[in-house]
């Protein structure tokens, strides 16, 4: 099974993920983007940050430690999310960066996330030549010729101006409520939204190293609801353990999803055209094509809706779990960047953030997981394939059919979109025992 996946190498911190391993990844990285050139004529430089899981003190450790073996000065940004990496790279001029994160995954996890000069995510070939360089033999740098480590102080207020200095309009009036899930955007939300001229109240936005996305973020949201109903906010905003997604509850305690809000800043933006993903929501398809707005669909994950974005110039994508891409401001998925545009989209219209989201009806979605199948005979099964043919003409163009494969686990997804929730499962359900009796 390959290392890296959609987003990076990500496994069970000290067992999966050693410190061996973050090493020898960060030297692998640091040659194969030396020989791509991106080194070339000056002394190469990487920004390194983490998430703030204790087991990220000592992978940030190894990673360094690799980097500067290598000859690569490090420049060490600390507990900041995702998307800061991204910024502070392409902002400094940086050679690469490096992110020490597992997103929405339980703390156990952790994971490696790799930049590329202009603070984009590596290409499939280049992750592949940097496993194949693991535990390679090579000529270690001495003398002057290691690298150094800096403490970057600054970092943080340089994302920070980075983020208010894409508005054009005063958050004064809103009253948010943010739940940090305990992570990377502990200090950095709270901060810009506030700064913004919101008044905010944050929920989980202590991290001990232990607690990041325990009962609280983007996918458990039940305390947030229960925080804007309370306190009577105009909405709640939820971000990952890295802060590169956003949720959002309305004042109601509805969540906002990713499609929604993607379908808010379209509107809003008149944007032509927008990239989702084979699992945007039928309901947000609809309603873009309602307001004639062209809907992209790529492979789950936000590098491919990037990817989409720079090669057809298209500048709004995203996914329902949250990931948003706004690339005239950032080049990849930014929790902070969006909840402080979709605020914005409030103050500018005047309008709530249910009234907003009423531009689109989500369709009921089910998901259903079938495990422990051979996953590399689904596209062969004739049974499969016309049952799906079956049930995708019986809803017709009230509803909506798709059979993947997963990227990194023995199983195969199963999801229907329907008018209603009853409908969705019970072809959900028929369709998954055909794949597991078909594929077991």
């Amino acid at each position: 099974m390959a290392l890296f996946g959609t987003d990076g190498v990500r496994g069970l911190a000290n067992r999966d993920l050693t410190a061996e391993l973050a090493l020898d990844l960060a030297v692998a990285a640091a040659h194969i983007l030396g020989e791509a050139g991106a080194f070339k004529g000056h002394r190469p430089r990487a920004i390194v940050g983490q998430d703030s899981r204790a087991s990220g003190e000592f992978l940030e450790a190894a990673v360094i430690a690799g980097l500067a073996s290598a000859g690569v000065d490090v420049y060490r940004v600390g507990i900041l999310p995702t998307p800061a990496i991204a910024h502070l790279v392409a902002e400094s001029g940086a050679d690469l960066g490096v992110m020490i994160s597992a997103s929405h995954n339980p703390m156990p996890d952790n994971g490696i996330k790799f930049f590329s000069k202009g603070g984009g995510k590596l290409d499939d070939q280049l992750e592949q030549a940097i496993e194949a360089r693991l535990g390679e033999k090579w000529e270690r740098p001495t003398g002057r010729d290691v690298g150094r480590v800096i403490n970057d102080e600054s970092a943080s207020e340089r994302y920070l101006y980075h983020l208010l200095s894409s508005l054009t309009t005063n958050l004064k009036g809103l009253k948010v409520v943010v739940d940090c899930a305990n992570g990377a955007s502990s200090d950095v939300a709270p901060t810009s939204y506030h700064r913004a001229g919101a008044k905010v109240f944050s929920i989980n936005n202590s991290p001990d190293g232990w607690n990041i996305n325990e009962n609280c973020g983007s996918t458990h949201m039940e305390s947030l609801i229960a925080k804007v109903k309370e306190i009577g906010a105009d909405l709640g905003i939820a971000h990952d353990g890295d802060a590169d997604r956003c949720l959002a509850v309305d004042a109601k305690g509805n969540v906002i999803d990713g499609d929604f809000i993607m379908a808010i800043l379209a509107t809003h933006l008149k944007v032509p055209a927008v990239v989702g993903t084979v699992m945007s929501n039928l309901g947000f398809i609809k309603a873009m094509g309602a307001a004639g707005i062209k809907v992209e669909k790529t492979a789950v994950g936000d590098r491919y809706v990037l990817e989409n974005m720079l090669a057809n110039n298209h500048v709004l994508g995203g996914e329902q779990s949250g990931h948003i891409i706004m690339r005239n401001h950032a080049n990849t998925g930014d929790g902070v960047l969006t909840a402080l545009h979709l605020m914005q989209v409030m103050v500018e219209t005047g309008k709530s953030l249910e009234e907003l989201a009423s531009i689109m009806s989500r369709f009921p979605q089910v998901l259903i997981n079938v495990k422990d199948v051979d996953k590399s005979k689904l596209d062969s099964s004739a049974k499969i394939g016309d049952a799906v043919k079956s049930a995708a003409a019986k809803l017709g163009d009230k509803g909506r059919v798709l059979l993947r494969a997963s990227g990194t686990e023995a199983l195969v997804r199963v999801m229907v979109e329907a008018e209603t929730e009853k409908e969705a499962e019970e072809i959900a359900s028929q369709l998954a025992e055909i794949v597991r009796l078909e594929l077991k």
